[in-house]
């Protein structure tokens, strides 16, 4: 049995699938491609799992509805090289985890139902879901702490399992962890997007779980860590996960120390260039990407590297001079630099037009539709946050914003309101322009 089938049955649903009237009315159709807009989160996440799976088959692009979830789901296929071109949409799946009192829990299955409202790819260029959170934090991992009080994501453990924040471990018996993220990036591929995750490389912010001793911390030299640290990645692409966002890139092998803002040593050089390609050769996949925060300047260094695209370099409010960038890079397809919407130290301010600019300026800033530079943005740039909370704050904190400790209402003052509807209304509009370019 196929993972979200299984996923449907651990929650006590029939695998049958049915037509969506629910989504039928909130559809954006721009050619074959369908998804939904218009909407606040809190109209998807208080729905059920059977509820996003039948909303995912009805906007199904191929313009079949199978009554089954089927076997056999392929990746939308843009060739090895796609991640030059590809918008990264973070979406920080332990912000949209479900808050039961102090309790955190089963942000993959929050990210399943939030799946139906990301624009689906282009014909000429992917969209990505890059996930805030795989493993588990250091400090309250699986909690919700107060607003202000640190529980940051970029504090990791490995040898520990998955996080608490993001798995459903009520249904492990039922479907395992690796099969839970199996059904996500399953759903994801189906609906025309393709996947990855965050992953940190500051030895200080990685914490190694030991059975019966205490945590230590992560040692780039030490062997047995090294290998767990690969092994880990491996696995994960394994589950079909096809990038890697890697936190702290610019600065790998000690370039530009300077404007480290990371605790703990990183890897070397070489030790990056033989994981990103031990990763690529291990898991038989060549057209994996990876893709550094900050790698800009030396472009050469990052694409010795391994890497595919990196953050920050370009202005995203100066639409000439990404077009000019995308038509220099346009015969590169090894490496090509990239536009930032916002990144994960995003901490607001911008209004709705300039985030709105900044997005069809990125999507939009090329000569021909095969030139464009890829583009990253974050869950606020498609689903505008509350306004005393920001994209960073959610990164270092994990507040419940539940007045009466349930999930619902955690969800519901989450994300903005009214103003928040006619935005991402708006998002639609600029994605549906190009998504048959």
């Amino acid at each position: 049995m196929n993972t979200v089938n299984k996923l449907l049955e651990a929650y006590n649903s029939n695998i049958e699938l049915n037509i969506d009237e629910w989504t039928l009315k909130r559809q954006f159709v721009s050619g074959m491609k369908k998804w939904i807009a218009n909407i606040v989160p809190h109209e998807l996440l208080s729905r059920s799992v059977k509820d996003a799976v039948n909303s995912l088959m009805t906007l199904n692009q191929d313009g079949n509805f199978y009554k089954t979830f089927p076997d056999n789901v392929l990746t939308p296929d843009y060739g090895d090289n796609w991640g030059t071109s590809a918008n990264y949409i973070e979406l920080n799946n332990r912000s949209v985890a479900e808050m039961v009192g102090n309790t955190c829990k089963n942000g993959i299955i929050s990210s399943i139902k939030m799946l139906p409202a990301i624009p689906p790819s282009a014909k000429s260029w992917a969209n990505c879901i890059i996930l805030s959170q795989i493993f588990p934090n250091i400090y309250g991992d699986g909690f919700n702490k107060p607003a202000n009080e640190e529980n940051s994501i970029y504090g990791i453990k490995l040898n520990g399992g998955y996080s608490r924040n993001i798995i459903n471990f009520d249904i492990k018996d039922k479907i395992t962890p690796n099969e839970q993220f199996r059904a996500f990036n399953d759903l994801a591929n189906f609906h025309g997007l393709k996947t990855g995750f965050r992953t940190v490389i500051s030895a200080d912010q990685i914490k190694v779980v030991q059975k019966d001793n205490t945590d230590i911390t992560f040692d780039w030299n030490n062997k047995e860590h090294f290998d767990l640290f690969l092994n880990s990645h491996i696995e994960l692409i394994n589950l079909g996960f096809e990038a890697v966002f890697i936190d702290s890139a610019k600065h790998i092998g000690g370039y530009d120390m300077g404007n480290y803002t990371g605790v703990g040593a990183l890897p070397s050089y070489e030790q990056m260039q033989y994981i990103i390609h031990e990763i690529r050769s291990r898991t038989g996949k060549t057209h994996l990407s990876f893709v550094g925060e900050k790698s800009t300047g030396d472009f050469m260094r990052y694409k010795n590297l391994g890497l595919s695209t990196g953050t920050g370099y370009i202005d995203s409010n100066d639409f000439e001079a990404i077009k000019n960038k995308a038509i220099d890079y346009k015969y590169s397809k090894e490496y090509s630099p990239g536009i930032e919407v916002s990144n994960d130290n995003d901490e607001g301010g911008k209004s709705y037009e300039e985030r709105l600019k900044r997005i069809s300026n990125a999507i939009f800033g090329w000569e021909y539709p095969s030139d464009k530079l890829a583009s990253f943005m974050q869950t606020e740039d498609l689903f505008p946050l509350r306004y005393d909370t920001n994209t960073h704050h959610l990164m270092m904190c994990n507040p419940s914003y539940s007045t009466d400790g349930s999930p619902d209402s955690h969800f519901i003052n989450l994300f903005a309101f009214d103003d928040g509807r006619e935005y991402n209304k708006k998002v639609g509009e600029i994605f549906s322009h190009a998504i048959n370019l």
